[in-house]
């Protein structure tokens, strides 16, 4: 995989560990190793810029996805296909805001919202309860899986953020 980030926000961001959880969940759906992506992660007047801009919504906001070639995880029997997946812009800012309000560090909220914005490039959605169901549980085991593998790392002696 091909997982660049750039952190343009200003502010300190944990980018080796949002780096390698981002190889760790593309791995695990299975997309083509020479699938490309990007994190950026803004400032809260760009994000704003970009939430009015994109989503014709006010203000800023923690996560946005923009999916270039609407990559898909393979089915078993396929090979998965090569191509561009987009775009995860982060907001640090917001994110260390919200984090308390959802019981998690902001590394942890990072990482949450991270995987959510990957899924979105992936074509999973939440626009219904359905949606919602199906994107939220495989979220939720990508990062229950993550955390095992740091767990695992980390009693072996290999330190993984």
């Amino acid at each position: 995989m091909t997982v660049e980030i750039n952190n343009e926000s200003g502010l300190e961001a944990d980018s080796t560990g949002l780096l390698r959880l981002a190889d760790f969940a593309l791995e695990r759906l299975r997309i083509h190793p020479q699938a490309e992506l990007s994190i950026v992660l803004v400032d809260e007047d760009t994000m704003s810029a970009y939430h009015e801009k994109y989503m014709d919504e006010p203000g800023p906001t923690d996560v946005l996805s923009f999916p270039m070639d609407e990559l898909r995880p393979p089915a078993e029997d396929e090979d998965p296909p090569e191509g561009l997946l987009g775009d995860i812009v982060l907001c640090p800012a917001v994110t260390a805001r919200q984090a308390a309000e959802h019981g998690r560090t902001p590394d942890a909220e990072a990482e949450y919202l991270l995987v959510h914005g990957l899924l979105h490039l992936l074509g999973y959605d939440h626009a219904t309860a359905e949606e919602r169901i199906e994107m939220f549980a495989l979220k939720d085991e990508l990062l229950e899986d993550w955390a095992a593998e740091r767990a695992q790392r980390s009693s072996r002696g290999t330190r993984v953020r």
